[in-house]
Formats: structure tokens, C-alpha cells, sequence
């Protein structure tokens, strides 16, 4: 089967190319906008994209109020779901209003971040803190990108080097349509 661009609607193109490129892995942003209110929602274009200086990014496709918020208080937090947490992201990524604290709205437990200024998910095993490094304007898009400043990462998944171990970390993924993508088996396999 061949999909011209073309031929095919941007919706379906959309669709196709997130049915195709999986699993993606979940940053759950959270974010404080410039009135103080928190904000939670769900990316699942999400990678690294600089070791050296550290910076990860997130696509917020289409503006939402977490790529806002990160323009106006130059943080946020980037949270792993996992499973238990499946309906709350699900939850948080409807459509608030910029005035909603979507923690509350949601029944997300919270606490307070390490380093910035804004709130983390309670229960995540790994919460990344981000400085806003740049935000790009891509079509339709914003490719937040934000350095690095401190990682909390809950001891119980940690293996014994004090990184998350895969298997106890057990992250969600996104796929295509309304599917959700759980561990599956770990392979080692040293590099040559």
C-alpha cells in the first residue's frame, strides 16, 4: 500500500506516520503558567536532543499551554508515566481551560520540584527538570527544548548503579489510534 502526500489528507498522513513510528515514549509536562496556575498534559514526541549541553524536547503539536508556559516561566518538569497512572495522562490531555489546575481537576497527587519553580507529579519514578533552552516554530508545531538542571528518580526503580532499571520503571508508550503500549521483554546486547 502507498500513501502519496498528495493524495492523502493531513489528518490520515497523521495518523499513519503515529500508527507507524511507535512505541513513543510519554513526557508528562507539568508546567505553572505566569498566573501560578499548574498545568499537566501528555506529549508523546518526546527524545533527547543534546548530551553535551543535556536537552530534552517535547512537540506540542497544533500550541497548547504547556509550550506557552515554558515560553513565559522558562520551566517545567518533565514526568515518566507509567502504567498506574494510564487514565490519569489520558485524563490531562483533554483540552482545560488555561485557568484550570489540571492536577486538581484530574486527582493528580503532586509535590514540589527540586530546582524550578513549578509543580512535579507525586507518584512518577523519574521527574526531568527543565530551563527553557529554545522553542521552535515548526508548521503547526512547537519543539520545546529545554536544559537538564536535576532528575529525581524514585529509589524503587533504580537499579543498582542508581539508574532507572527498564523493567521496575515500566513506562507507558503511546501508539497509533487509542492504543497504549505496556514493557515488553528486555534484550542486552553490548555495542561493537
Amino acid at each position: 500500500m502507498l500513501y502519496d502526500h498528495d493524495n492523502t489528507s493531513t489528518r490520515d498522513f497523521y495518523k499513519l506516520i503515529t500508527a507507524s513510528i511507535v512505541p513513543r515514549p510519554i513526557a508528562w509536562v507539568s508546567s505553572r503558567n505566569a498566573a501560578g496556575v499548574d498545568n499537566l498534559a501528555p506529549f508523546s514526541f518526546f527524545s533527547v536532543s543534546s548530551t553535551d549541553p543535556l536537552i530534552v524536547q517535547f512537540t506540542a503539536v497544533g500550541g497548547k499551554h504547556s509550550a506557552d508556559n515554558a515560553a513565559a516561566t522558562k520551566q517545567y518538569v518533565i514526568n515518566v508515566a507509567t502504567e498506574p497512572m494510564m487514565q490519569q495522562v489520558n485524563a490531562t490531555s483533554a483540552g482545560f481551560d488555561e485557568d484550570i489546575n489540571e492536577f486538581e481537576a484530574v486527582g493528580v497527587a503532586s509535590a514540589p520540584a527540586t530546582v524550578v519553580d513549578c509543580l512535579r507529579v507525586r507518584d512518577s519514578p523519574v521527574a526531568i527538570e527543565c530551563e527553557l533552552f529554545q522553542i521552535l516554530q515548526i508548521g503547526n508545531s512547537q519543539v520545546v527544548m529545554g536544559k537538564v538542571v536535576a532528575v529525581t528518580v524514585d529509589p524503587a526503580v533504580a537499579a543498582a548503579d542508581g539508574h532507572p532499571d527498564f523493567v521496575k520503571l515500566a513506562p507507558m508508550a503511546r501508539l497509533g489510534r487509542t492504543e497504549w503500549g505496556l514493557p515488553s521483554k528486555v534484550v542486552e546486547l553490548e555495542r561493537p
